[in-house]
């Protein structure tokens, strides 16, 4: 909830707690997120937890956790968002989600963004709030992010561009469609699943 600022719940048998001097020098600096498609840390007391894509593991020696995983720190360039989102293909869709056991489309480039260093907001309306909006499609580059509203004008979907008019998104699974002016293109259904609304320009 650090990241972003959502609020969410968990058993209070989950909760470990730290002192407010621990956790500040654990965050002050740049974070260090897991890159493993999924790994497992270990405790003080050689027990095995299991580590997801996109953890943080800034704070694990705090707690005497020990985590010998491939980790990531620092904002990266837009071809690394692009191989990140590769490693969550066919992860299917789960409301709330943010892993590639289950995830949602915010969430999906949310974790995205947020392994390569870029912090973004968890909701499509959120993000939409966020970076350089971009006339065109012709004007986006791959790793920019396009925005695709209801019939009332909400904002209720999002995705990462690729290359060649293409895109990766989470849409039953996270799963690549094309896309033009006006939105997202399902080849299997041979209509537009999404209305494109805007493309936005993060880094």
């Amino acid at each position: 909830m650090h990241w972003d600022g959502y609020e969410g719940w968990i058993p209070h048998n989950q909760v470990h707690l730290i002192e407010n001097e621990i956790y500040s020098k654990t965050t002050a600096s740049t974070p260090q997120i897991s890159t493993d498609l999924i790994n497992y840390i270990t405790d003080e007391n050689d027990l095995m937890f299991p580590i997801i894509l996109g953890s943080n593991l800034s704070g694990a020696k705090s707690i005497n956790h020990v985590f010998e995983g491939k980790t990531q720190a620092g904002k990266k360039g837009k071809e690394w968002l692009i191989k990140t989102a590769y490693m969550y293909l066919n992860a299917p869709y789960l409301w709330g989600g943010r892993s590639p056991m289950g995830i949602d489309c915010s969430g999906f480039t949310q974790m995205v963004y947020k392994i390569n260093g870029t912090p973004l907001k968890r909701d499509a309306s959120q993000q939409a709030q966020e970076g350089e909006t971009l006339s065109f499609i012709e004007e986006s580059e791959a790793g920019d992010l396009a925005f695709f509203d209801d019939k009332e004008g909400k904002i209720t979907h999002v995705g990462l561009l690729l290359e060649n008019h293409h895109i990766i998104h989470a849409h039953g699974t996270v799963r690549i469609d094309q896309i033009d002016q006006t939105g997202i293109f399902n080849s299997e259904t041979q209509t537009h699943s999404h209305k494109l609304r805007m493309i936005k320009k993060m880094i």
